[in-house]
């Protein structure tokens, strides 16, 4: 059966929570307490091809599944309607490299984007107190849900339902802001409501930007190493796909990481077969050469230089 000490053992094996303080959060705040059920893919299980498994079911067995499932380093599935995934609890790990990488002092105040079940809510209370947290979710069912995890558990921080994209500017300033959703860019109220020198870390298409806040229209930063996945932004405009063909392209293109995040990064804007060629004549970046510029109402995102040669407008 898992446990949160097998978890944290797993994660700190991996190279994370290398900071005694997130450790002990991790270790101290149960995640069992934010997933009292959770879903899983069966295919052909019902339209959602979903199986739910809870903390109370009936079935010993389906328990033993719930607890094991729960304590294993995997994003979980918390919230589906009309079968599309709404809400979910992050894979630990990645949790655990983005809480570090926002390099948190004691005293600074933290805006979260996208709650989920609560739990990074409860590991940034854990780490820099209540009165400091303040999470931000669109949808009042998990809003509601988060609430009453963290309660649970013992937290209070802020939790407001509101449009992640405004913020929540009656809290502000703040000097951390991360989210855990998708963005197609960078919402400018962001902005406004960072202290001078804030920093926001995101995920921008399958990769996680960190932004250092110059002032309220000023800001810039590079790609971390870490691929991310995450549910968008609700009520913002989809990411736009890849476009074009892959199938002239050199397999080892089409399969290649790096690759993948330079057709995500360029979607709509430059086609694959050009995709390629800058891939190929820069040998083959690694995310951490790319990051994003905001200037006023311009943003963009670059490789190497914010003012070099390949740069891709984002937004509309």
């Amino acid at each position: 059966m898992g446990s949160a000490t097998a978890l944290v053992q797993g994660i700190v094996a991996g190279g994370a929570l290398a900071d005694p303080a997130w450790r002990r959060a991790f270790e101290e705040v149960p995640r069992e307490l934010f997933v009292p059920y959770y879903y899983t893919s069966v295919i052909g299980l019902g339209d959602e091809g979903c199986d739910r498994l809870s903390h109370d079911d009936p079935d010993a067995s389906r328990r033993e599944r719930w607890r094991r499932g729960v304590y294993e380093d995997m994003p979980l599935a918390t919230l589906i309607r009309n079968g599309e995934l709404l809400s979910s609890s992050s894979q630990p790990s990645l949790m655990a490299r983005m809480l570090e990488a926002l390099e948190v002092e004691e005293g600074m105040r933290v805006l979260e984007i996208g709650t989920g079940p609560g739990y990074n809510a409860a590991l940034l209370s854990h780490r820099l107190g209540d009165e400091r947290v303040t999470t931000v979710d669109i949808d009042k069912e998990i809003t509601d849900a988060a609430r009453e995890h963290l309660d649970a558990a013992g937290y209070h921080p802020a939790v407001v339902t509101g449009d992640g994209a405004r913020g929540c500017p009656e809290r502000a300033p703040y000097d951390r802001i991360i989210a855990t959703c998708t963005l197609p860019s960078v919402p400018l109220p962001w902005l406004d409501q960072c202290a001078p020198g804030a920093l926001i870390l995101a995920p921008l298409a399958t990769g996680l930007v960190m932004l250092r806040v110059a002032d309220a229209t000023h800001a810039s930063g590079h790609f971390l190493d870490t691929p991310a996945y995450f549910v968008r932004l609700r009520g913002s405009p989809p990411a736009p796909a890849p476009g074009g063909c892959l199938s002239g392209l050199p397999a080892h293109a089409a399969q290649d990481d790096s690759f993948r995040f330079l057709l995500a990064l360029t979607a709509g804007r430059v086609p694959p077969r050009a995709a390629y060629e800058i891939w190929h004549e820069e040998g083959r970046p690694a995310r951490e050469r790319y990051g994003v510029a905001v200037r006023g109402t311009t943003q963009w995102a670059w490789l190497d230089d914010p003012d070099g040669p390949y740069a891709w407008p984002l937004g509309d």
